[in-house]
């Protein structure tokens, strides 16, 4: 590593190429003079020193900052090594914790006594990262404990605990001190976050697994009441190191670090997205080597306890463990990889362990870490992790093939993942033989080598607990296995895609397991590519159904075939495709089920009331339907047409009047199409829109709806006409009603009396349903109801242009100077966001989604990441509102 000789020096590099370090020398330029006048150790001192009239959180964040440019500053020129670096982020975390304990108990009266803050991971081994969580588990004696009144001590324990996790990473106008990770705490999916210490030493003498024997290799009480966290430590000490060599032990850890090389590896070379950190050849091998040989070895001798990953290395070389050759190589692998990842973390002050995907971004963690280009630092990194990956070849070549990949008892292997506490006793269940799936030896067999990899997408599933319930309804549901996992351990591609429809899409996930037969959909070589249209799907949907067959048949098989059609959709959604185009596509697949739902429900029921002669029925589709833009929670909003005389009769043995006759054909229709059934049910279907709404009859003739709508029609009617378009009729039909629609939205119009009806449309639709937060993009000020009105209102206002799509429409106007140009990509921001939310959400909207939901949304939005993806729905919704005062109150 190429050691940079001056503070000026140091201090310029990283004004060039760490847009984060750049700010804290503007901010703090106090602390760059008194690193020039008392050298990186005095300006240390003084930032060590936490008093002040501030409050704590003040004093805190700002002695952060100051330390953080100090290490960092120390780091770039060379003053200090990887040693000397992660010793001092870990001293300052240390000593603001124990200041934030204090303040906490200070609040409450009380001296900092009772409440220990024991450190895991990094900072437990004094080895933390630039940017780096604290990994902390919280106790605390009831005794000691200060209660207010009619306060429990566990009630006062978990307040204490809150405070001082807010203390550290509640963000201010001063940034934060460290992100707080409570999750290794015992059995942290169901208990406080902070436990009795008796409690606790239960846990670990009696429950725990072999994984949380590795957490406490480096655990130690950094904070609060010291002597409480050690007393505590020497309690469970017999737990974490035992005399008897325990090789199973040792072989689910080894096997643990097998999942993590499959699951960071796969695909994955040195270069742009690679993993400092779990990657082949990463940091964590090197821990891993140093760890399986202390656990093996540490219980008979106390040497080998070191926390610290190059101590333990040094230790394990001295008792004849590890050759030195292996330890040099270990040792000077984890200080370049240790500090390359502090290089990615000075950026941008984020936690992240990934080589950047852009070019730009690579150079500079090159420049930072003192080399000329990317390539000569990746060539480095090709190297170093080479020869750490052959050495943990090495290692763990004899867990490679140790049969079953996940243990009989699952229960450790799903706890050191994180993965749902039901998981285990699924499972168990799966292995049971109950499901018809997993009764041959074959179907388990391969189900067995497939489970590590399904399980690892549940891990990244928006609800992990959910997914694997999804899971498990699927595999009972699965009427053979054996074809179905072959062909999953055929297509490993599939796999990763089965986790993410289960974890990402409830709406898919759901549908998934009622039906595990649409999995099907996803194999076809097209299964991924854009649908072909709604002529060619109709077509295709008549050959699904075939010739000659009874209604119930007919419905069933147009269920089944929308039913595929739509999931394909929404697996397409999931990997990535544009929402606008996948919008328009189940729009066509909703034109051919309706369309052919038409036709033999009007086939069925001519058999006993036979036909009205000069009359057919043709269906409307308005709002989202109408433009092409249905998302997959979209109901179809429609409005049944009849030609010909009201009064006609028909010809069968039963004849009725045509008002009657297509009365009864619309219901039935709008039962075809929503009403659930063995095969599921297709849409929810909304009629409101017909003439006089639901008072009026559900299909009228095509005289009738002209003469409504230039006569009797209300604004917010000729406004939803504004989307109309026949989805099933006649083409000869078609041209008439079109010609019929465009004379009732061209009529003259008073203007005034227009824009008055718009603006009080929205106040009522506003005070029914009020707008939520930022992911609301259809309800809230500057949502798409507010860029409809405006279209619509300019349509009517204008007499043009005359078409149902939204987009096309802006696209018009926004080329007539009538709305900014803007306004499309506006529409386009909030048209995705929609699609991807009624996919992936199915209640209230969170101000925060999942990662896996959020990575949709920044992708959807063309956006790095999910803030980003906030800010550009932000962007999207102000170009509405503006473009809505424009339009709409000008001139006022």
């Amino acid at each position: 590593m190429a050691h940079l000789p001056s503070l000026d020096a140091a201090v310029a590099l990283a004004e060039a190429n760490a847009p984060n370090l750049k700010g804290l020398i503007r901010r703090r330029a106090a602390t760059v003079a008194a690193i020039e006048a008392a050298g990186f150790d005095g300006a240390l001192a003084r930032a060590m020193v936490f008093d002040g009239a501030q409050s704590v959180e003040v004093r805190l964040r700002r002695a952060k900052a100051d330390v953080a440019l100090i290490v960092a500053l120390a780091d770039l020129s060379g003053a200090w090594p990887l040693e000397r670096v992660t010793a001092v982020l870990s001293a300052f975390a240390d000593a603001a914790l124990d200041a934030a304990v204090a303040a906490a108990l200070a609040e409450r009266g009380a001296p900092n006594t009772g409440f220990a803050v024991i450190a895991l991971g990094k900072l437990g081994s004094h080895e933390l990262n630039y940017s780096s969580d604290v990994d902390l588990i919280l106790l605390y004696e009831p005794r000691l404990i200060p209660c207010r009144p009619r306060e429990e001590p566990a009630e006062a324990a978990v307040r204490i605990a809150r405070r001082v996790v807010a203390i550290m990473q509640d963000r201010t106008a001063d940034g934060y001190v460290f992100r707080v990770d409570l999750r290794l705490r015992p059995s942290s999916e169901i208990t406080p976050i902070a436990m009795p210490v008796a409690a606790a030493e239960h846990y670990y003498q009696s429950e725990a697994e072999t994984w949380e024997r590795t957490a406490f290799i480096r655990a130690r009480a950094c904070a609060g009441d010291i002597a409480l966290g050690e007393a505590f430590l020497a309690a469970i000490r017999p737990f974490v190191w035992r005399r008897s060599l325990d090789y199973t032990a040792i072989g689910d850890i080894k096997a643990v670090s097998l999942r993590i090389r499959d699951h960071f590896e796969t695909g994955q070379a040195v270069g742009p997205k690679f993993d400092l950190k779990r990657g082949r050849g990463g940091i964590r091998e090197v821990e891993f080597f140093t760890q399986i040989h202390q656990l093996v070895w540490g219980g008979r001798d106390a040497a080998l306890q070191a926390p610290a990953t190059l101590d333990a290395l040094a230790a394990l070389t001295a008792s004849g463990r590890v050759s030195e050759e292996d330890a040099a190589v270990l040792g000077d692998a984890y200080r370049f990889l240790r500090t390359i990842e502090h290089r990615l973390q000075m950026i941008g002050d984020e936690q992240t362990h990934s080589v950047p995907a852009l070019a730009p971004a690579r150079l500079a963690v090159a420049r930072l870490a003192g080399f000329a280009t990317w390539r000569d630092l990746e060539r480095r990194l090709q190297t170093v992790t080479a020869a750490v990956a052959m050495r943990y070849d090495r290692l763990i070549a004899d867990a490679a093939d140790a049969g079953p990949r996940i243990p009989p008892d699952a229960a450790a292997w799903c706890k050191r993942r994180k993965l749902p506490a039901a998981l285990p006793a699924l499972i168990a269940q799966w292995r049971s033989g109950k499901y018809r799936a997993l009764r041959s030896d074959d179907a388990r067999r391969t189900f067995e080598a497939l489970l590590p990899d399904l399980l690892a997408t549940l891990g990244e599933a928006a609800d992990p607990a959910h997914a694997a319930t999804r899971l498990d309804s699927f595999l009972a549901d699965l009427p053979a296995g054996v074809q179905f996992f072959a062909l999953l351990a055929a297509n490993p591609k599939l796999l990763p895609l089965l986790g993410r429809l289960l974890g990402i899409a409830p709406v898919l996930a759901d549908a998934l397991a009622r039906r595990p037969a649409l999995f099907d959909a996803l194999l076809a070589r097209d299964s991924f590519a854009p649908l072909p249209g709604a002529a060619a799907l109709t077509a295709e949907l008549a050959a699904a159904v075939g010739p000659g067959v009874a209604l119930e048949a007919r419905l069933d098989r147009t269920r089944l075939w929308t039913g595929d059609r739509r999931f394909q959709l929404g697996a397409q959604l999931i990997e990535g495709r544009d929402p606008l185009g996948v919008g328009a596509d189940l729009s066509d697949v909703a034109d051919a089920a309706v369309a052919t739902l038409a036709a033999a429900v009007v086939a069925d029921f001519a058999i006993v009331h036979g036909e009205v002669p000069g009359c057919r029925l043709i269906v409307l589709g308005l709002g989202r339907y109408g433009g092409r833009a249905l998302t997959h929670a979209s109901d179809l909003d429609l409005v049944y047409l009849f030609t010909g005389d009201h009064a006609a009769e028909s010809t069968g043995d039963k004849p009725l009047t045509a008002t009657v006759w297509f009365q009864r054909v619309a219901a039935r229709l709008t039962a075809a199409l929503s009403v659930p059934t063995a095969a599921g049910a297709l849409y929810e279907i909304d009629t409101r829109l017909r003439p006089s709404g639901a008072k009026g009859l559900l299909a009228v003739t095509v005289a009738s709806f002209a003469r409504y709508q230039s006569s009797e029609a209300e604004t917010w009617e000729h406004m939803a006409l504004c989307r109309a378009r026949v989805v099933s009729g006649d083409p000869a039909d078609r041209i008439e009603i079109e010609r019929m629609i465009a004379s009732a939205l061209d009529r003259p119009r008073d203007l005034a009396a227009l824009r008055r009806d718009v603006l009080a449309m929205r106040r009522d639709i506003a005070a029914a349903k009020p707008g939520g937060g930022t992911w609301d993009v259809k309800l809230a000020s500057g949502g798409l109801v507010d860029l409809e009105f405006i279209v619509h209102y300019l349509q009517l206002r204008e007499g043009a242009p005359r078409t149902p799509d939204l987009r096309a429409a802006l696209a018009a106007l926004a080329t007539g100077g009538l709305v900014p140009a803007d306004l499309v990509a506006a529409h386009d921001t909030l048209t995705r966001v929609l699609a991807l939310l009624r996919l992936a959400v199915t209640g209230p909207l969170p101000r925060r989604f999942p990662p896996p939901v959020e990575a949709l949304l920044a992708k959807a939005t063309g956006t790095s990441d999910f803030a980003a993806a906030e800010a550009a729905v932000g962007l999207a919704k102000a170009a509405v509102r503006a473009a809505w005062s424009d339009v709409l109150h000008r001139g006022e």
